[in-house]
């Protein structure tokens, strides 16, 4: 006896639904590399559909065959980006969910970089928040895709504020101890001063069309060299003043970090399309206040390089 196709039949309320699907579908994710090892992912998929209203439900295990489909591809290394791993799922999505108009994927992964210390030279390890997303749309049988890549890492910040509040502190100082102007001026350069520290969370994600690239990587350092400082798992005695030294000598807002970051996805990524969206955000984890200071800006590339412009006159 043929089982009734239950999903295929009418629903009690008839409107559609704009995202049916499975959320936090976890996978080990394997994306080959040219002439060097796979970079491996540890991945969360959220996978949707849209559902019109004639239908009661959507067919999920479609949705765990086409991840596991695509997968198996970047293992035989036709996908070489994880942006592209998103496409490739939104795309077949679209062919096993003929009712669907649009489809969406997105992926949030965890890896582990190789980092060199800035003195010693130690090796050490990090873990990076990447994440990626796509939608695809039905297009006469050419689907409009649009997919994004982005990642989160931490760094440290120092305060801008709090250090000139010491400068003029250690400025009285000096000058109550008879020491001369030029010598205070020369150490005050030399030496930055006190401030408060944050950790600092920064979020960089560009959304581009489907025959775009960004390298994962640049959008990595754009964030690391936003904020005062980089961060280190392990550090040496040298390593440790240098990474304190470089802090205080380069203080930031949370507000100085997201211009920064919009300046240098300008000047690395000025090729793209004007319609490529740019999401910022920076978090500080202040160390003097029980609050965190946040600041975000989304924009398209065309709108931060006329604002820019704008500022230079």
């Amino acid at each position: 006896m043929e089982l009734p196709d239950v999903q295929s039949s009418l629903p009690e309320v008839r409107i559609n639904l704009t995202r049916v699907g499975v959320k936090n579908v976890q996978k080990l994710v394997e994306v080959a590399r040219s002439g060097k090892r796979p970079v491996v992912f540890i991945s969360k998929f959220d996978v949707f559909v849209d559902l019109p209203g004639s239908l009661k439900g959507a067919n999920l295990s479609r949705n765990f065959e086409v991840i596991d489909d695509v997968l198996q591809q970047a293992i035989d290394g036709d996908v070489n980006e994880i942006e592209e791993l998103c496409s490739a799922v939104a795309r077949k999505l679209l062919d096993r969910h003929e009712y669907a108009e649009r489809t969406e994927v997105r992926m949030r992964s965890q890896f582990m970089v190789r980092r060199e210390t800035p003195v010693s030279e130690t090796s050490c390890h990090e873990v990076v928040n990447v994440h990626a997303r796509a939608v695809a749309q039905r297009n006469d049988g050419n689907p409009i895709i649009r997919k994004s890549i982005g990642a989160e890492v931490t760094g440290m910040t120092a305060c801008p504020c709090a250090q000139n509040i010491m400068k003029d502190h250690a400025l009285h100082v000096l000058e109550n101890l008879g020491v001369e102007e030029d010598k205070i001026e020369a150490f005050l350069e030399e030496v930055p001063m006190a401030t408060h520290n944050q950790r600092g969370r920064g979020f960089l994600c560009i959304e581009i069309d489907d025959d775009q690239h960004i390298s994962l990587e640049k959008i990595i350092k754009i964030l690391k060299d936003s904020m005062s400082a980089r961060i280190y798992e392990l550090l040496k005695r040298g390593d440790e003043s240098y990474v304190v030294m470089e802090a205080h000598k380069n203080p930031r807002f949370v507000e100085d970090c997201v211009r920064e970051m919009a300046r240098k996805v300008i000047a690395q990524f000025h090729d793209l399309p004007g319609d490529s969206v740019v999401t910022i955000k920076q978090t500080n984890e202040e160390s003097i206040h029980q609050h965190n200071a946040y600041a975000e800006r989304k924009a398209t590339i065309a709108e931060l390089v006329s604002e820019m412009d704008e500022g230079t006159l």
